[in-house]
């Protein structure tokens, strides 16, 4: 009996389809002939919507794109503005700003190995990631008052300066005596004293997620060989981030067009030799190892110097409270700020920022009103979903789970 080819849905609904990704396979037996993603599922108009508001507006658009990078986002999105308006944000700013990138970078990777890990069948890997993720989450909450969608960034520099007392467990039902005196440990001190403990110890939690998963066997299996990109195939479909560095190019919008304070800190980039989803693995695993390092540096330099963290001009910047309160001419800027907005110089400008998945960038176009004309997102995501078809080809069905795992996906920045 001959084995006829058949067409088949995977997804939206199956787990590693992220719930949005329709793909249509073409499938003989149980090895892929065609792959064809279908995207839109999610389509939630960012782009035009940010067209009916202030710029300042906009800022919490960015958080829920790729949800998963939050302050990434934002920050290529401000840096935009600032370009259009000659404005920029104070040193002190910059190395918060390098520093929870970085954050948002282990975030990130961290949520990718425990999915990944979950999707390929490694289940322990997605509690133990999940483990540190929670810490860091913590520090978003510390400086913004948001677990996730902080808004932290804003033109001009970063909403306020780092907190000097960490939120602390209480005791209760759960926890009590001395399990919560070694809950709050770390958060005897400043916001600052907590990112210290939390660098001292993330290498150590990085170790254990290698031993789970690095000679597992079976992890190997499912990721060596699998779904090779060639560097010239990464350059054609336009691939950035660990897609591109695990084929083994070197390139890095924080080493070769350096923003922020990345020219002051030290780092290394990974890259891969094979381009399969191992390759990918590694570099991922190998960034968190750097991105803990820059946060290192960033929290010492932080600690020696203090200053502003915010542009002292209230036509981008607004007073603080108590200034607007004792003083008309602040809460007539206050008021004007987050009403209004104010008018940006009419121009275009394009930022691009290393987010943990590939080059995210923001073009903005604006005719020199308080709203913007255009604003059109680069998703690394969306270029990498691209390819799907010519990578997965000839691989089996349960290979096309591990290539959607190793491209990273989120879909709200992929149907923005």
């Amino acid at each position: 009996m001959e084995i006829q080819s058949y067409t088949m849905n995977f997804g939206p609904q199956h787990p590693a389809a992220h719930g949005v990704l329709r793909l249509v396979l073409e499938m003989e037996g149980e090895t892929v002939l065609r792959a064809d993603p279908h995207v839109g599922l999610l389509h939630r108009a960012t782009e035009k919507l940010a067209e009916s508001k202030p710029f300042n507006q906009s800022i919490g658009y960015m958080d829920r794109l790729d949800y998963v990078s939050m302050m990434c986002n934002e920050h290529a999105y401000v840096r935009a503005i600032e370009a259009l308006m000659g404005i920029e944000a104070p040193v002190r700013a910059q190395y918060i700003r390098t520093m929870f990138d970085e954050i948002t970078r282990i975030l990130n990777h961290l949520m990718w190995v425990g999915t990944n890990g979950l999707d390929l069948g490694a289940m322990a890997m997605f509690l133990y990631a999940f483990r540190e993720r929670e810490e860091l989450m913590d520090c978003y909450e510390a400086v913004s008052g948001a677990r996730m969608h902080a808004t932290y960034y804003r033109p001009g520099g970063v909403y306020r300066d780092l907190p000097d007392a960490m939120p602390r467990y209480r005791e209760s039902p759960w926890h009590k005596g001395k399990d919560v005196k070694r809950l709050n440990a770390w958060r005897e001190g400043s916001l600052l004293d907590y990112l210290t403990a939390f660098t001292d110890d993330f290498p150590k939690r990085v170790d254990e997620y290698e031993t789970l998963l690095t000679d597992n066997r079976i992890w190997k299996q499912r990721t060596v060989g699998i779904g090779v990109v060639s560097p010239e195939l990464a350059l054609a479909w336009g691939m950035t981030g660990p897609m591109l560095r695990g084929s083994g190019i070197a390139w890095d919008l924080r080493k070769k067009q350096p923003y922020a304070m990345y020219d002051r800190v030290d780092f290394d980039i990974p890259v891969g030799v094979n381009g399969d989803c191992y390759d990918r693995y590694l570099v991922r695993i190998e960034e968190m190892r750097q991105s803990n390092r820059i946060i290192r540096q960033c929290v010492d330099w932080l600690r020696a110097n203090p200053g502003p963290v915010m542009l002292d001009n209230y036509k981008v910047a607004p007073p603080s409270r108590t200034e607007m309160k004792d003083d008309m001419e602040a809460l007539i800027h206050h008021f004007k700020l987050f009403t209004e907005g104010y008018s940006v110089p009419a121009g275009e400008v394009y930022s691009a920022v290393e987010a943990p998945k590939g080059e995210f960038a923001a073009y903005l176009v604006s005719d020199g009103a308080n709203k913007p004309f255009r604003l059109k997102l680069r998703a690394p995501g969306f270029a990498h979903l691209s390819s799907m078809d010519a990578v997965v080809r000839g691989h089996m069905l349960s290979d096309v789970v591990a290539m959607i795992g190793t491209y990273d996906v989120v879909f709200g920045e992929i149907d923005r």
